[in-house]
């Protein structure tokens, strides 16, 4: 194979959101098109951490050549082909490391970037283009300092990755979210009861905030806000009696705490970049609900319909945003490539494409403004001046 203007590597990073394989599409087509022979890197990270670099050993479970065939079989559908990981090889677990770098890194932690810069080289990539949330991307950001060429494309359904007012999957995400809901409210209505449905958002909550302003629920509660369970309730009930099918909806997001507590965890177990797996917030909500409601129902109790949506949200295939955006993403990836720009960031900021330097994801964090976007006293977005405002209401504060 020969690439007469370079080499680019690409790969997917983190959940897996609907609108990867539309990215690694346009990325593919406009590079191949542009005279550049694309390699996707499989399993995110991990993928290119694991390379023997020995020129007959079968590396296939770690890279592939990208063809247009390839990304076109994929492009329209969820997921991503080159699969993923939670894998950031500067703090590669005793356990994680592959099998042939074991006896040269036995640490309990062990930082493989030497590994990996390596291997980019071996494998004679010119431009990285890795595709992830702000794990994924911060480790990006590492490698740009250490002289490699990266332009980030950000993707996380929770839309939390700072600098941009929108990442692949959140979409799909919002529309999914709405859906399952109206879904869920037929039975809510027929036994009239709480329902409690918690979505994903670890340290922001616009996933729980978008589809409540939209209409979906009556209250939401997110993880920059620790909510009072008895002002929840008091609210649900209030809800629950104005609503001639007597239900009454609350979205929680997987990170939200109670007032005077702590995130809830699956288990102790941690991945990487030291995140341990969330859920279990919902559980803890309906059972306080169902505890407290007579307090607010005269006395009497409602019961509660407990449903966590997880990867309900995250599978199948993309909507129409996050198979637009993606491929715009990508042509901005290749277009920064043709003018010789790397370390940056694809951006949609106040409704039109760009780029920032990709140090940005590591400088800053991104969250729910709640003094401007967030009624504490309701539990629920605020309704202010739209004016000027992106298409999805909340974003950066740059």
């Amino acid at each position: 194979m020969t690439a007469p203007k370079g080499v680019i590597g690409i790969l997917t990073g983190g959940g897996d959101v609907p609108g990867l394989n539309p990215a690694i599409r346009a990325v593919t087509i406009r590079a191949l098109r542009e005279g550049y022979q694309v390699i996707g890197i499989r399993r995110g990270w991990n993928g290119l951490m694991s390379i023997v670099r020995e020129k007959d050993y079968d590396n296939s479970e770690n890279y592939m050549y990208l063809s247009e065939e390839i990304v076109n079989r994929a492009g329209r559908t969820g997921g991503t082909f080159l699969h993923t990981s939670r894998t950031r090889p500067s703090t590669v677990p005793r356990s994680s490391v592959p099998e042939h770098l074991r006896s040269t890194y036995n640490q309990d932690v062990n930082d493989l970037t030497p590994e990996v810069l390596q291997n980019l080289e071996w494998l004679g990539i010119d431009y990285l283009i890795p595709i992830g949330g702000d794990d994924t991307l911060s480790y990006g950001v590492h490698l740009y300092q250490k002289g490699v060429k990266v332009i980030g494309i950000p993707k996380t359904m929770d839309n939390d990755v700072p600098g941009t007012d929108y990442c692949i999957g959140f979409s799909t995400c919002v529309s999914r979210t709405i859906s399952l809901i109206n879904t869920l409210r037929t039975s809510a209505g027929s036994h009239e009861r709480f329902l409690v449905v918690e979505v994903f958002g670890r340290y922001a909550g616009f996933t729980a905030m978008l589809p409540t302003m939209a209409g979906a629920a009556n209250r939401c509660v997110i993880p920059e806000w620790k909510f009072n369970i008895e002002q929840l309730t008091e609210l649900l009930v209030y809800d629950r009696n104005k609503n001639p099918s007597k239900y009454s909806i609350v979205l929680v997001s997987e990170g939200a705490m109670f007032e005077g507590g702590e995130m809830v965890f699956q288990s102790t177990e941690r991945d990487m970049y030291g995140h341990a797996k969330l859920g279990g917030i919902g559980d803890l909500v309906s059972a306080k609900l169902k505890e407290l409601s007579p307090k607010y129902n005269n006395g009497k109790r409602i019961n509660v319909i407990n449903q966590r949506l997880g990867y309900l949200v995250r599978g199948g295939d993309p909507d129409a945003i996050d198979s637009i955006v993606p491929m715009a993403y990508g042509n901005l990836a290749l277009d920064l490539i043709l003018q010789g720009v790397h370390g940056r960031l694809v951006v949609l900021r106040n409704g039109r494409y760009d780029s920032l330097p990709i140090d940005v994801v590591t400088a800053t964090k991104k969250q729910v403004n709640v003094e401007r976007d967030y009624n504490t006293e309701r539990l629920r977005p605020h309704y202010r001046s739209f004016e000027m405002r992106p298409l999805f209401i909340m974003t950066s504060d740059l």
